[in-house]
């Protein structure tokens, strides 16, 4: 068996273009992917600043509030240890 292959092509168009494209000159791989680093780096730092900013802001909170706490509680243990004090020296006149 004989395989024969029939090579054909289209005539060549002789319509001329009405107007010719503007010449682009190329970005270039090298330029566009240095453009989309620094570009996806940029964001990527922003994104990451902008989250660490909010969490810094929340854990300041939290501490601010614990702190607050600890301060009532240290004066509340305070007060109580006064009122010890007083009741204490007031048995001791009394005896």
């Amino acid at each position: 068996m004989r395989c024969a292959r029939n090579f054909r092509t289209s005539p060549p168009s002789l319509e001329t273009p009405s107007a010719a494209l503007p010449l682009r000159k190329p970005v270039g791989a090298f330029r566009g992917g240095i453009f989309g680093f620094l570009l996806g780096t940029t964001l990527a730092s922003a994104g990451t600043y902008f989250y660490i900013l909010d969490e810094y802001r929340v854990s300041n909170e939290l501490l601010t509030e614990d702190i607050y706490a600890l301060q009532a509680a240290v004066h509340n243990v305070h007060n109580y240890v006064s009122s010890l004090e007083e009741k204490m020296d007031a048995n001791q006149k009394k005896n």
